[in-house]
């Protein structure tokens, strides 16, 4: 039975990600930073489905934490044999108003948290010549996004990464690939009006946002053996909106 350890897991896509992998019978870890309580819920409905479940806090900006976090999963769980990298933060805002820590904190946070936990995981699926690896990117990774220009820096770096990645690891037997997720209704919403929602929606030809579930479903196609000949890729769940 796989091993996923799904970061930045207690709520929204993640939770979403770690949700479907559970459904499927796989023994999860669900990362949280700091929400405790919404982790540990998580985890209890999870072993309701007959599957092992364990939470792992960590900041997955702090390379020791990851770490000392790979170590939990690997003792109570074994090693990860799926790694979906969910961890990220959003801000919005002019460029020139952006300060030197926030600009640090997005990389951090969305990009070098892909590198440390990717180079936690890739030791034991390299020997065990199987694993599968999938970054959550985002559509301003690909396009840009005015006023986003730290998080749009951040997610294009991860695709960047994604790509590098799986040339170098396909010929270990693992895959690396990513979903780059449109607008999706989760907390990251939260500072949106209702009209600018409804102008969000105009912009997709199928003229809806998307859900957590929606990503999931990505997520666990390219985690499967569906996708056996599929790496390098990234995979745009966004109604249509970046074509």
């Amino acid at each position: 039975m796989s091993v996923v350890l799904v970061t930045g897991a207690s709520r929204g896509i993640g939770a979403a990600i770690a949700r479907a992998f559970a459904c499927e019978g796989c023994d999860v870890a669900v990362n949280y930073h700091k929400n405790a309580e919404k982790a540990n819920l998580l985890c209890e409905e999870f072993r309701e489905k007959g599957v092992r479940a364990i939470t792992v806090q960590a900041d997955v900006s702090d390379s020791a934490q990851v770490n000392a976090m790979f170590e939990t999963v690997r003792r109570e769980l074994g090693d990860p044999d799926i790694l979906v990298n969910n961890a990220g933060i959003s801000l919005f805002g002019l460029l020139t108003d952006l300060s030197n820590d926030d600009w640090q904190r997005m990389l951090n946070t969305n990009l070098s948290s892909v590198f440390y936990c990717c180079r936690a995981a890739l030791p034991a699926m390299i020997r065990a010549h199987k694993g599968v690896i999938v970054n959550i990117a985002s559509m301003w990774g690909e396009v840009g996004a005015s006023c986003e220009a730290a998080y749009s820096a951040a997610k294009a770096g991860v695709i960047g990464l994604t790509k590098a990645l799986a040339k170098e690891v396909g010929p270990s037997g693992v895959r690396v690939n990513a979903v780059s997720p449109g607008v999706v209704m989760t907390d990251m919403m939260a500072g949106f009006s209702e009209q600018d929602i409804a102008a969000l929606k105009e912009e997709s030809p199928l003229m809806m946002t998307g859900t957590p579930a929606d990503i999931a479903d990505a997520v666990l196609y390219l985690a499967s053996d569906k996708a056996r000949f599929v790496t390098g890729q990234v995979l745009p769940v966004n109604g249509g909106m970046v074509i």
